[in-house]
Order: C-alpha cells, then sequence, then structure tokens
C-alpha cells in the first residue's frame, strides 16, 4: 500500500502552536499549559482546537481522571521535543569560549603594529586561545577583495584613513605623533617650529603609496615644503636611519619610545596643532560580529593600551 505523503507549508503554519502543543502533550491539562505559555484558559483551548484541525486528531481524550494522549500525539511528542529543543538553540545566544576555537586569524599590518603589538598578542594567546594562530601579512592593492573571499580577517589602519562602503572600523589604539631624530642631532636641544621642517631632509614611511602624508599638507598650508631624501616600507627602518644620519621622521610615539634607548634616539612632540594618532581595525561589515574577531579586537585594544603608556 502506497500513502501519498505531501509536504507541509511552514509558512502556512502559526508557529505560536508550537509552545502549546509542547506544554499540552507535557502536562496534558488545559489550565496548566495555559499558565506555562502564558495565555488564558480559553486561549489555550482555542490553541487546542486548532492544533486538532491541523492534526486530524484529538489529540488530548478527557477520561475520568484526566486527559490521554492519542496515539498520534504520543507518536508526536518525541519528534516535538527535539524540534523545541532545535528551535531553542537556534535562538539561544550562545556562549563564546576563545579556548575551544581552533582558527588563523590573517591580518594586514604594518611593522609597527606587528612590533608594538604582536609579542603580548601571542603571550595572552597562548594563554587564552591556544588553538588560535596569527598570521600578519602586508596591505596589497587588493585588501577588499581579500575581505570578501575571506582570506584576510582583519587590518589596521588610521581614523582619518578613507573606508569603502561595507567596511566596519573599531578603534583599538590612541597614539600620538613623534618627531624623531638622534641624540647627537644639530637641532635636538631646541624647541622645533613649522619652518624647522623644510631645513633637514626627511624619512617617510610608505605602506602604500609615495610617502606623502598629511604632514605634508599640513606644512603646504604653513608654506613650508620638506624633503623626503629616503622612502621605506618600513617604521623599524626608518628609526634606524634617523639613528645613523641628520634625516628625521615623524611617525608613532609609541613605536618611537620602544627604539629611542636602542638606537640613541631624541623623542620630540611636533610642532602641529593636532598630534593625534588614533589606530582603529577594520574587517568587511559582512563578518564584523564573528564572535573571534569581536573577541580579538578587544584583545589587541587591551594590549595596545598598554603598548602606548
Amino acid at each position: 500500500m502506497i500513502i501519498n505523503m505531501h509536504q507541509v507549508n511552514i509558512s502556512g503554519i502559526d508557529l505560536n502552536l508550537v509552545p502549546a502543543l509542547d506544554a499540552l502533550l507535557r502536562l496534558r491539562n488545559v489550565t496548566r499549559a495555559a499558565e506555562e505559555v502564558g495565555l488564558s484558559q480559553p486561549a489555550m483551548s482555542r490553541a487546542l482546537s486548532r492544533l486538532r484541525d491541523l492534526h486530524r486528531d484529538p489529540l488530548l481524550v478527557r477520561t475520568g481522571t484526566g486527559y490521554a494522549l492519542t496515539p498520534k500525539a504520543r507518536a508526536l511528542q518525541p519528534q516535538l521535543n527535539a524540534a523545541v529543543r532545535s528551535l531553542r538553540d537556534v535562538f539561544q545566544q550562545q556562549t563564546f569560549d576563545p579556548g575551544m576555537e581552533r582558527r588563523t586569524l590573517r591580518v594586514a599590518a604594518t611593522d609597527a603594529q606587528a612590533t608594538l603589538l604582536a609579542p603580548a598578542l601571542m603571550r595572552r594567546l597562548a594563554v587564552e586561545a591556544p588553538g588560535v594562530d596569527l598570521r600578519i601579512e602586508g596591505y596589497g592593492a587588493n585588501l577588499l577583495d581579500r575581505f570578501d573571499n575571506g582570506t584576510l580577517d582583519l587590518a589596521f589602519a588610521l581614523s582619518s584613513t578613507p573606508l569603502p562602503a561595507g567596511a566596519y572600523s573599531e578603534v583599538v589604539l590612541q597614539d600620538r605623533l613623534a618627531l624623531v631624530m638622534r641624540r647627537a642631532h644639530p637641532a635636538a636641544r631646541r624647541k622645533w617650529s613649522i619652518a624647522d621642517y623644510g631645513k633637514y631632509n626627511h624619512v617617510g614611511v610608505a605602506v602604500i603609496g609615495d610617502g606623502q602624508s598629511e604632514m605634508d599638507a599640513l606644512l603646504a598650508a604653513k608654506g613650508v615644503t620638506r624633503r623626503i631624501a629616503l622612502v621605506t616600507p618600513s617604521f623599524v627602518a626608518a628609526l634606524a636611519a634617523v639613528a645613523q644620519t641628520d634625516m628625521v621622521t615623524t611617525l608613532s610615539a609609541a613605536l618611537a619610545r620602544r627604539f629611542a634607548k636602542a638606537f640613541d634616539l631624541i623623542v620630540k612632540a611636533p610642532p602641529v596643532g593636532d598630534d593625534s594618532l588614533t589606530m582603529t581595525l577594520v574587517s568587511s561589515h559582512v563578518r564584523a560580529q564573528d564572535p573571534l574577531l569581536v573577541w580579538f579586537r578587544n584583545l589587541v585594544r587591551q594590549v595596545a593600551t598598554a603598548a602606548s603608556t
């Protein structure tokens, strides 16, 4: 004998009936089921009537001692229990445990962020998320494509960097700019003015571009032009270069302080109105709320705060 089965269109079913059916079959009592679900007794009675019509079965049958389940109701009960558990899992907020993660995070960063943050990050990861590996990569022109195809998770950027549509940005570090030169530099012992920027050669850092920065626009507005004698993709290389020459550079104060003693450098506040340097972590908005990325951004913020003090 072949029974013709057809698939039920779930969009045509009132899913509010699911908790009512679960309570009725478990408790076998309309009043108690209504109290558990938060319905009045008449509303639960109406729900039972609709459920009977939907299943074409009485489901609950009155007996001398209460209600009994029909054979169909008994057959439905284990399926319903499993369905209710699955629905709870769908809507329940999952607890995130970084210690259980087995992932590789790929982050675009300069050598400045890698030098300042990677050692402390790896110490924390070893304890709190030992299954998470970190890959620090270069930037390149295809950053957005790498976000989209999942080969890049995060990228460091300045808050002033224009972001394309679809990018999510979160501040992780409040730093400042620093004017850096060797301790024996001819102008090391005096206070600098904007005009001094035009008197000495500079080292520029070009992660992407030609080494020009907002500093050049500021100087131009003051009628000052500086000569960028060296452009390097490395911030540490820039510090090493000024340590051996009369060139100067302007970059992260936190990084400059880290190498000041080793390279025998002088670190000065630059003669600009706003020397703030705000660092962000950028990701695709599609994956911005990935629990691991949320946790890692917070971890970076903690490590960066310690590094900048």
